[in-house]
């Protein structure tokens, strides 16, 4: 292809993708999820207002969930524009620059929520298996200092990847599989090597959320060899219950995610419907069911939750 017509490609558009076939329903289709927004937004918003106006729910635990809680709204808000774009207004147009900085932001909140899970998992470690030393270990200064360094990394090591991206030229088809911009979406389409752009965006995923589920997997293990110890079967059934909640965040938000990088680095053409229902379900399903499943699990929060709004 000719450096004019490459030219003209880097000023145009990508084209974000909806569920093929289906651009006739996108109307009806935009009802589901405009209202998964709804319950996300809402749902997270309530967890954060409780946690921030109840003293008693001034805990590192429930400083944890207030953490993953932001952490979840701001992965939909990052993707909920050009969601409901292609689904209520079927406008699929999204220009490089807004692509690329969609893309940092889902990855770093991708990021910073894998850290924030790795420090529940750290808290509920520290619970169970050293619980005379819960309160000075998990001090508010030391929270705020482990929230700081969480958000640092996230865009750190993100940070790069628009930047790289913008290097490219994209002389291939400009239609993403995805209704959002994602790192191993767009690279696939540029006409330029993308070894390095590929190398890093794997070591970056190996060393921030591989790193933080192979953490997360250990501290479990050293909280199931504690609780196993328990001769009381209620003491222990009681310990195991706490780590429930944070059990279920964790392979909503892992299962999905390593499903489509696998199925992403499987080849173009490769399973395309399943990249699409894993892409929807691994960004829009945690914030969607996280603050379901913590409101039903922990009592203290469901009994807050149930006081303000029958008041």
């Amino acid at each position: 292809m000719s450096a004019v017509n490459d030219t003209k490609f880097n000023a145009a558009v990508f084209l974000l993708g909806g569920i093929p076939g289906q651009e006739d329903v996108h109307l009806w289709i935009s009802i589901p999820f405009c209202l998964m927004y709804v319950i996300s937004i809402v749902g997270n918003s309530v967890i954060l207002f409780i946690i921030k106006t109840d003293p008693s729910l001034h805990e590192p635990m429930y400083i944890f969930l207030s953490t993953l809680a932001i952490t979840d709204l701001a992965l939909s808000i990052s993707t909920m524009p050009t969601t409901l774009r292609i689904y209520l207004f079927n406008t699929r147009e999204i220009s490089l620059n807004a692509c690329f900085a969609q893309l940092f932001f889902i990855h770093s909140f991708e990021c910073i929520e894998s850290s924030v899970l790795l420090l529940m998992a750290f808290d509920r470690f520290i619970a169970i298996c050293d619980p005379l030393r819960y309160a000075s270990i998990l001090t508010l200064p030391r929270i705020g200092k482990m929230g700081l360094v969480c958000v640092l990394r996230g865009m750190a090591v993100m940070l790069p990847l628009p930047f790289l991206l913008q290097q490219f030229r994209y002389c291939r088809s400009n239609v993403l599989s995805h209704c959002y911009c994602i790192n191993q979406d767009v690279m696939k389409i540029a006409c330029s090597d993308i070894r390095v752009n590929s190398i890093y965006g794997l070591s970056v995923t190996l060393l921030t959320e591989g790193l933080d589920s192979l953490l997360i997997f250990l501290s479990y293990v050293m909280i199931l060899k504690t609780v196993l110890s328990i001769t009381s079967h209620a003491e222990c059934l009681r310990a195991l219950n706490t780590c429930v909640s944070h059990l279920c965040a964790v392979l909503l938000f892992y299962t999905p995610m390593i499903g489509l990088s696998v199925v992403h680095r499987r080849g173009e053409g490769s399973f395309p419907f399943l990249k699409i229902i894993l892409g929807y379900i691994s960004l829009l399903v945690p914030p969607l069911i996280n603050p379901i499943v913590y409101s039903v699990k922990s009592k203290h929060l469901r009994a807050r939750i149930i006081r303000v709004f029958v008041k």
